[in-house]
């Protein structure tokens, strides 16, 4: 087990309070020369311990010089103490000695030696006690030839750095677990120009290794006694060739793959489990009799598994919408604008696709961003864009940041006003650019719901010629009375009811909100990411704005005309109806309705990743 030091690394060297360990340093190198150092500094601490063993009594000098070390060292008076109150100060949690509770007993016995023997803690002895020394997160570069001198070193684990190269002659030959997690190695030449030639477990997860180029490099010629290889998170797009290469490793049975961009192939999984039959762990799972038994035959239809990605989305309901409706616009005259408002959807994914949709969607191309839109319910009339179409309005309505991934957003079906909008947006994009969609994914979408707000006013002229026609039927009609042409009279009042022609405004756009979606977990193992996106609370716009003054006087206007005539009623109805009022004002059920809590706008959000579940689905394809 590792111990996390003081100075935040878990290298095995103990460490005095105050003091850095080897994972603190930039090489190798000077890695080693700190641990040496703090192991010096154990055994001055022991040679502190002696002065308060030694008896008082001997030579005069001796005692004389002793007394004044010990004084010069702040020690307390001498006397005697046993080996077991010596172990008490680095056993003890009060100790600036003491370990760790959670100590490994390779760490245990090494302070117990610099207690007991400090003698024997050199630099000879201590390169041939280590079998284990980890460096995490501590900035080192390089690993030069000083680690040579760990002539039993076993497992080496520099996580975290910042190694773009590692030379194999600096490693030594005993080294059975190399693990250069999250560092920045682009090739692997170097490492294979002399890899030690026991090792069992190779970790090059989180790095810059690019597909074909590195392949090359995982086979038994170079790495004979593998047991486990990570390779997650670098950029392996060619399946077929990989596995062509893992296949040499006779002995591999983990093999770690998820957040490479081959990983979105629907064969992936299916075709590693029958080309590897002596695999036992892909990605961090079991590979069951039964799973291998469903995959069974795969390895041998190759032109079957192709460099293509298939991805579902679906956009289910909205909900939280508030109603655009208002009264002034119900009561329009024939001259005032006809309001429509409609809302959608807009999602964004990888530019590169070959999207199957039956929805007849739109798709707009822009730059992705990182930047997550938040909801602006209050937003006014007056901040809304009013572009000639649709696409620059939206464009412009969204404006985002410099982009780190090309996407396109696509827009769901317009739907009108409802309590719940039923989107039943289904849309199948397909696309080869695998390093592209796993850039996309690791980024994630942005779901924005939109509503579309567009005036419709009558055309002029028209109003005018059916201005006339009217005046000229009304003539007619007084002259003759009821008509005698047998309908003509039915025919000119269906003209005069005919739809009046609109010209429409370009469309007003307002983002009602905006969510991030997380799609990191489809690199995974996850099948399908499903959320529902809460957006807020939308505060409807005529609740934010004061009333008019014309609303206040037809306000005032209506108040007068309810007042009760004192004639009319009796003292006991008027009694009754001053009763109702107070009760509706006191009734629980009007503060019930007082205390409705708003309803959050939501929209369903899902993406699906496809993928086999057995051989015979590579038929379907």
């Amino acid at each position: 087990m590792w111990v996390q030091r003081p100075c935040g690394c878990r290298c095995r060297a103990t460490t005095a309070p105050g003091q850095t360990c080897a994972g603190c340093a930039v090489g190798s190198s000077v890695a080693i020369a700190k641990c040496t150092e703090l192991l010096r500094l154990q055994s001055q601490n022991r040679s502190r311990f002696e002065l308060r063993k030694r008896k008082p009594g001997g030579n005069a000098a001796q005692r004389d010089a002793d007394a004044g070390t010990a004084q010069h060292q702040e020690i307390g008076t001498p006397g005697e103490e046993s080996l077991e109150t010596l172990m008490e100060f680095v056993s003890s949690q009060d100790s600036p000695w003491a370990l760790p509770p959670d100590c490994s007993p390779e760490d245990q016995h090494l302070r117990e030696l610099a207690v007991q023997s400090p003698q024997l803690i050199r630099d000879n002895f201590i390169f041939l006690f280590f079998r284990s020394l980890r460096i995490v997160d501590k900035g080192v570069n390089e690993v030069d030839e000083n680690l040579l001198k760990f002539h039993n070193l076993e497992e080496l684990i520099l996580s975290a750095n910042q190694i773009s190269k590692i030379n194999s002659a600096n490693l030594p030959r005993t080294l059975k677990v190399l693990e250069l997690c999250g560092n920045e190695i682009v090739g692997l030449q170097s490492l294979c120009s002399l890899p030690p030639p026991e090792l069992q477990h190779l970790g090059l997860g989180y790095n810059r290794l690019l597909g074909s180029s590195e392949d090359k490099y995982l086979t038994a010629e170079f790495w004979p006694n593998l047991l486990s290889l990570d390779l997650s998170f670098n950029n392996f797009t060619d399946l077929l060739g990989i596995v062509s290469k893992l296949a040499t490793l006779r002995r591999l049975r983990t093999l770690v793959l998820q957040g490479n961009p081959l990983v979105l192939i629907p064969g992936y999984r299916g075709f590693v489990i029958d080309s590897l039959p002596k695999l036992c762990i892909l990605d961090d799972r079991n590979i069951s009799p039964d799973e291998r038994h469903q995959f069974h035959g795969l390895s041998s239809k190759p032109d079957l598994i192709g460099n293509k990605a298939q991805l579902v989305v679906n956009v289910g309901k909205i909900k939280g919408v508030p109603n655009p409706s208002k009264p002034e616009e119900l009561e329009s005259g024939p001259e005032s604008p006809v309001i429509t408002h409609s809302y959608y959807v807009t999602y964004e994914f990888v530019e590169r696709e070959e999207a199957e949709d039956t929805n007849n969607s739109e798709v707009i191309k822009f730059h992705q961003s990182q930047m997550v839109a938040t909801p602006n319910p209050g937003s006014p009339p007056g901040n809304a864009d009013t572009g000639g179409s649709e696409s620059s309005a939206l464009s412009s309505l969204l404006k985002q940041e410099p982009p780190a991934n090309r996407a396109n957003r696509h827009l769901t079906l317009r739907k009108h006003w409802a309590e719940t909008i039923e989107c039943s947006h289904r849309k199948e994009h397909v696309t080869e650019d695998l390093a592209a969609l796993k850039a996309f994914l690791m980024a994630g979408t942005t779901v924005t719901v939109v509503e579309e707000k567009v005036f419709s006013w009558p055309i002029a002229a028209r109003l005018a010629e059916d201005a006339g026609k009217k005046g000229k039927a009304d003539k007619g009609k007084a002259e003759k009375g009821k008509p005698k042409d047998g309908g003509k009279g039915d025919k000119q009042k269906k003209k005069k009811e005919s739809p009046i022609e609109l010209r429409s405004d370009p469309p007003l756009l307002r983002s009602l909100g905006s969510g991030h979606v997380n799609l990191e977990s489809l690199l995974t193992g996850d099948q399908l990411v499903a959320v529902v996106c809460d957006l807020g609370v939308l505060i409807s716009e005529e609740t934010t704005q004061p009333p008019s003054p014309k609303e206040k006087d037809g306000k005032k206007s209506k108040d007068k005309n309810k007042k009760p005539k004192t004639g009319g009623e009796s003292p006991a109805s008027q009694k009754t109806t001053v009763a109702a009022k107070g009760k509706n004002k006191e009734s629980p059920e009007g503060k019930e309705v007082q205390e409705i809590q708003p309803v959050p706008l939501t929209v369903e959000f899902q993406v699906q990743l496809i993928q086999w579940t057995a051989a015979s689905d590579a038929q379907h394809q």
